[in-house]
């Protein structure tokens, strides 16, 4: 049976506390910027991707994810 590797995001010296909310927000936001910046094909974002997966509730995602698509999401991508 293969192991399987379970891990989050690293630490980060912008968030030192432990509600990692702002720390969630901020790793979906620079997911969505890397793939503006590099292109949907891009394997470069994926770090970001598992980070955000890791820190933030799927509810959030799905919000964040519907408020994109019709233009209203609150933060700057």
């Amino acid at each position: 049976m293969a192991e399987i590797e379970l891990k989050t995001a690293p630490a980060d010296f912008r968030f030192p506390t432990t509600n990692q909310t702002r720390h969630c927000f901020t790793r979906y936001i620079e997911y969505h910027r890397c793939l503006i910046a590099k292109g949907e094909e891009s394997s470069d974002c994926e770090k970001f991707a598992k980070y955000y997966r890791s820190l933030c509730p799927g509810e959030w995602v799905e919000k964040w994810n519907e408020q994109r698509e019709s233009g209203t999401f609150p933060g700057p991508l």
